[in-house]
């Protein structure tokens, strides 16, 4: 969320670092609708000034004996009694609307070349990269072939449940993705500093608000509502739903909302393997194949909240605790740090890590397995998060997120690297405690 009285007094900067998304300029529609409310508000406090101090001459005049000065003056503030709803309707509809608009404009990227220039994923630049890609000696085969040959992957009876873009794991490959969840929570509390965190994954309108979920992309979410509510109207039903999370960060930044913090406690950071939900509603087409995009996944994520001057050094230490989940696991990876172009609405910066799936594709691809963002106080001045320093001041705190890691695309690297002609599948070193000391699935295990 963006500070109107920022945008006045910097608008060539702001509509500078908009102009770097892709978008037209915005201060000068913004800064006319601001003034519009300003002069709403102005008129309404100068009527209710004039109501209350015609109200005191009144009994003035009557004191005096002034009948005809006493009924003018009470004839004038029978008039402003009536304009003053209006006028302060007006004023409230004219802030709404400000607000509404500025809550549907992304974050600013930092600046270049911390930020790169680009308009899409081609203007990506790749940071660094650990290890190399796996030489398997036979043709590689693709997760959900391998899925179906060991039968432990079936995609049509999940379609039967629930419809595309589900599936139903079983046996070694829906042990395999457990002790995955449970490797990464394990590592991130035990060595990272993180508090694990089992939260709501239904929740309010005001919590994806507040992380930037609404209003822009309401589409692309999930929707609960009880039965009790279907029969009323459309818009009373939308006043009574619950979202389904789209990944924890929802629930974990929110966990600071509307609270003033000690800065001595931060940072705080906060880390829960959940269930995700997304209806992909823009992504028609995309990625249909296989586990790589489903409407329902597993994730651990990484959510910290921070000063404003140690956030930048927290993006790189989120960056290392995800990467450190890839490195343990022996999986070829890349960072990229995305062009202002690519990145997600709230962030200010982004790393992707890519990992290396030798199944996909022709020859294998690179697949995204988690975002790291940086948002500076843009998600907390949404949900009113702030924390108290030395000075007594309080001020918003800065938000940063990231995958730590998607579970399922993990388990898809796992087993199109791991792979064994014939079939199976290796079980990496650092899961085999997890899997009951189990080295190999095979079909049957």
């Amino acid at each position: 969320m963006h500070d109107i009285r920022w945008i006045r007094d910097n608008a060539v900067a702001f509509d500078a670092a908009l102009k770097r998304r892709g978008l037209e300029p915005q201060s000068p529609s913004l800064i006319a609708l601001d003034e519009k409310r300003r002069a709403a508000i102005v008129t309404a406090e100068q009527a209710l000034a004039r109501r209350n101090a015609a109200s005191k001459e009144i009994g003035e005049a009557k004191k005096a004996k002034d009948e005809p000065r006493a009924n003018a003056l009470m004839a004038e503030v029978g008039e402003l009694k009536t304009k003053l709803p209006e006028l302060e309707a007006t004023s409230r509809a004219s802030s709404e609307e400000l607000d509404r608009q500025i809550a549907e404009i992304p974050n600013l990227p930092l600046p270049a070349p911390e930020v790169p220039d680009g308009a899409d994923e081609h203007g990506n630049v790749e940071h660094h990269h650990f290890g190399a890609k796996k030489v398997l000696g036979f043709a590689p085969k693709q997760h959900d072939d391998l899925g179906r040959d060991l039968d432990d992957m079936d995609f049509e009876t999940a379609a039967k449940i629930s419809g595309a873009r589900f599936v139903v794991l079983k046996k070694g490959l829906a042990r395999l993705e457990r002790a995955l969840g449970q490797f990464m929570l394990d590592v991130h509390t035990g060595e990272h500093g993180y508090t694990e965190v089992n939260p709501p994954l239904l929740v309010r309108d005001e919590a994806m608000f507040g992380t930037t979920q609404l209003p822009k992309f309401e589409e692309d979410q999930f929707w609960a509502i009880s039965g009790e509510v279907l029969n009323l109207e459309p818009a009373e039903i939308k006043s009574r739903r619950l979202g389904l999370i789209p990944t924890a960060e929802v629930s974990l930044t929110n966990l600071v909302r509307e609270s003033i913090l000690d800065e001595k406690e931060l940072p705080l950071r906060f880390t829960a393997l959940t269930p995700c939900f997304r209806a992909e509603a823009g992504a028609a087409g995309r990625d249909t194949r296989g586990m790589i995009r489903q409407h329902q996944f597993n994730k651990v994520e990484l959510v910290s909240i921070t000063t404003p001057e140690t956030s930048k050094d927290e993006h790189e230490r989120m960056l290392s605790c995800a990467e450190e989940i890839l490195r343990r696991l022996g999986l070829h990876y890349r960072v990229m740090t995305l062009c202002a172009g690519d990145m997600g609405f709230a962030s200010q910066k982004t790393y992707d890590i890519e990992v290396w799936m030798p199944g996909q594709g022709d020859g294998g691809m690179y697949r995204e397995i988690s975002s790291c963002s940086v948002c500076g106080d843009f998600q907390a001045r949404r949900m009113n998060a702030r924390s108290r320093g030395p000075d007594g001041k309080p001020r918003f705190v800065h938000t940063l997120n990231g995958s730590g890691t998607a579970v399922g695309r993990a388990l898809i690297a796992v087993m199109e690297t791991y792979q064994q002609q014939g079939g199976s599948i290796a079980v990496p070193d650092v899961l085999q405690p997890y899997m009951g000391g189990l080295k190999v699935i095979e079909k049957g295990n």
